[in-house]
């Protein structure tokens, strides 16, 4: 979700109307296994990654932001197994309305996800998050799917996020988050599934930001074997310019 904080709060105090901020970014990242929602997209392989985005905020005089959002982001795939198997790779495509005021934050969007050389597994989403200080959660459903019949899938979530500075300050850019979550496939049947993911992460400047990441997927979607449980470790790095 795109929140930046663009100006201090003496200077958006100080401000009589609002100002508009637009910008281009980039990131780039690698992983030992590409996570999504809890499940490997890769068959706990390792993947690379890296994305465009524009974003135009406007600054309103008592510091709250508003603002659209559009980008675009590719992922390597595994080729011999899981979502990957016969796709080149995952290029998704995003726009959206995001903001934040008094502490509560919103985002709200579509995303399009589209998988090379594969005809039938693109699909889209229309979404929306919401958090406030240290607490977020969202939900995402399925408008369009090219695989027959998994329209109307709903996924959400609720996380918690924890900076590791508040318990001692040697843990300075250091973070957790805690996320809970759950996919509710059309239809029902033995794909629907629950994941908790924990998340510990490291800032570290102008190096970019280093994650470890444990998930638990108490169901394995689509593999045959209802009730399957797995569990997921990976090393990230990602880096925004």
């Amino acid at each position: 979700m795109m929140k930046k904080t663009l100006i201090s709060m003496a200077c958006a105090a100080a401000m009589a109307a609002p100002a508009a901020n637009a910008e281009f970014s980039a990131n780039i990242g690698v992983t030992s296994d590409y996570l999504w929602r809890g499940y490997t997209q890769t068959e706990h392989e390792a993947a690379v990654s890296g994305g465009i985005d524009y974003s135009h905020n406007y600054i309103e005089g008592n510091g709250s932001t508003h603002g659209f959002y559009a980008g675009t982001w590719v992922s390597s795939l595994n080729s011999d197994s899981g979502v990957g198997s016969t796709a080149a790779a995952e290029i998704d495509g995003y726009l959206g309305l995001a903001g934040e005021t008094a502490g509560f934050g919103y985002d709200v969007g579509y995303i399009y996800y589209g998988y090379m050389q594969v005809d039938d597994w693109d699909f889209s989403e229309i979404y929306a998050n919401l958090s406030w200080n240290w607490l977020s959660g969202g939900i995402a459903y399925t408008v369009d799917s090219d695989a027959g019949g998994d329209d109307d899938n709903i996924y959400g979530y609720i996380a918690a996020t924890l900076d590791l500075a508040l318990l001692t300050p040697q843990l300075t850019d250091w973070s957790t988050t805690l996320t809970i979550g759950g996919y509710d496939f059309d239809g029902g049947g033995d794909d629907d599934y629950t994941h908790y993911t924990l998340d510990i992460t490291k800032s570290a400047g102008d190096y970019g930001d280093f994650t470890l990441t444990a998930a638990y997927v108490d169901n394995l979607p689509f593999d045959g074997n209802p009730d399957e449980s797995d569990t997921s470790i990976a090393v990230s790095w990602t880096k925004t310019f």
